[in-house]
């Protein structure tokens, strides 16, 4: 018996079946307390659709081989700058958030494939490197922001004539296009199938991508440098696409998770949104070395699921507390160490 449970703990993977079991617990708890369970499945849905595309990000990234991408901020950047542009333009509805995707996921890439040159140089420390690279790009970006000469009224300060407001609203750009789209109410549930089937859309293409032949190379080049070397497989070269193709995900993503959200945050927002995209991807079952989408599809569920529903249940428990941040801080923190003790120290592959 106690073989056949270490078994399958080895099989589900013990920060999954935790934080599984978790979630479970904190729902019946959410019952118990009288809850709206609708309105409790309506944010796990929505959050689920906000975060799908930013943890799948992380895929590209551990497959070529630089392990999980804290720097994802690079790209995060470059999606606000799209928003921010379609916004100046006098884009609305679908076609805002069109150009706002297109926009970003260019400049990403282009952003991503220096990034992953630069990640090239410094082979075996790119979890260290990666995420001062994010820190660095958010700080870069703050004195943009700062003096921006955008000229529409939603995106400058209303005094002083220069610079990005704090929040951006979307409300006269593409606010909910995606949430609305082929929207669905299942009793007070209310499913916002378009956000949800644009993560579904963007997990095909990386699909796609990854059993493509170009796909396999880069996987090949991430799991044996040495090997994919003697095949004839650039290593570097697929490393800078695997990172390349990581920021320019993580660029849409932040576009679909403004979109649902409803406003653009800015400045030092997005700083940690990295070490959550890590979090939930380790939660679904990956390790530094390895990442499928299936971990994206079930990381990204316990990991939101579990803070949409623990948060009220918590403040329940401890009335006039709110535990949001910290809970959040503890669950992705605790995650992100215990993989990276099972990586040995946290060390990625390297030639």
């Amino acid at each position: 018996m106690k073989e056949k449970f270490k078994r399958f703990v080895q099989v589900v993977g013990l920060p999954r079946l935790i934080i599984g079991s978790l979630f479970i617990i904190v729902l019946i708890a959410a019952s118990a307390y009288k809850l709206d369970m609708a309105a409790l499945f309506t944010n796990i849905l929505r959050r689920y659709g906000m975060w799908g595309i930013l943890v799948l990000a992380m895929v590209p990234g551990i497959q070529c081989g630089i392990g999980p991408n804290f720097g994802i901020s690079l790209g995060i950047v470059c999606g606000l700058l799209g928003a921010l542009l379609s916004i100046e333009f006098g884009f609305t509805g679908f076609m805002a958030f069109i150009f706002a995707v297109i926009f970003a996921g260019i400049i990403a890439s282009l952003v991503g494939a220096a990034y992953g040159w630069f990640l090239n140089k410094v082979k075996g420390s790119e979890m260290t490197v990666s995420t001062y690279i994010g820190f660095a790009s958010i700080a870069v970006m703050n004195i943009f922001w700062a003096s921006a000469p955008f000229q529409n009224g939603e995106i400058k300060w209303p005094i002083g004539g220069t610079g990005v407001r704090t929040t951006v609203s979307l409300e006269s750009s593409f606010k909910g296009v995606l949430d609305t789209f082929m929207e669905i109410h299942i009793g007070g549930t209310v499913v916002p199938t378009g956000l949800i089937l644009f993560f579904f859309l963007m997990c095909a293409v990386v699909w796609v991508f990854l059993n493509s032949k170009t796909g396999k190379a880069m996987k090949a080049a991430g799991a044996n440098p040495v090997f994919a070397t003697a095949s004839g497989i650039n290593v570097d070269r697929m490393r800078i696409l695997g990172t390349a193709i990581s920021t320019a995900l993580a660029g849409i993503g932040i576009v679909a998770y403004a979109s649902a959200y409803g406003f653009l945050q800015m400045y030092n927002a997005p700083m940690q949104m990295g070490f959550q995209c890590v979090a939930a991807v380790f939660i679904g079952g990956a390790s530094t070395s390895d990442a499928k989408i299936s971990h994206v599809l079930i990381g990204t569920l316990l990991f939101h699921g579990l803070l949409v529903v623990a948060l009220p249940v918590a403040n329940k428990l401890l009335a006039g507390t709110d535990l949001s941040d910290i809970m959040r801080m503890i669950v992705q923190n605790a995650i992100i160490i215990y993989a990276i003790t099972k990586s040995k120290g946290g060390s990625v592959r390297a030639e």
